[in-house]
């Protein structure tokens, strides 16, 4: 654990990026992580009750899209095939 382990580490937890170094790839690594914590959380809201299914829905999808977008900005090729689900 890091000396300076602190309340935003243990709420945002981020893991190593363990493939090929570009500062790319680092980047959409962390865009990766944070779209699955979002998805995480949205998640939960849903099955809390919080918010109704179709809302969860078009949450996590506009996070895809966000992270399809990072990947296309930042030209990785290999990361993700791109599919027509709109």
């Amino acid at each position: 654990m890091p000396e300076s382990f602190g309340k935003e580490d243990f709420i945002y937890p981020t893991g190593r990026y363990y493939g090929e170094f570009t500062p790319e790839k680092l980047l959409f690594d962390a865009n990766l992580q944070e779209f699955s914590h979002r998805v995480a959380i949205i998640c939960a809201l849903e099955n809390g009750g919080k918010i109704p299914p179709v809302d969860a829905y078009n949450q996590i999808k506009a996070l895809w899209h966000q992270l399809r977008a990072s990947r296309n900005n930042l030209l990785i090729d290999d990361v993700i095939t791109d599919s027509d689900d709109s």
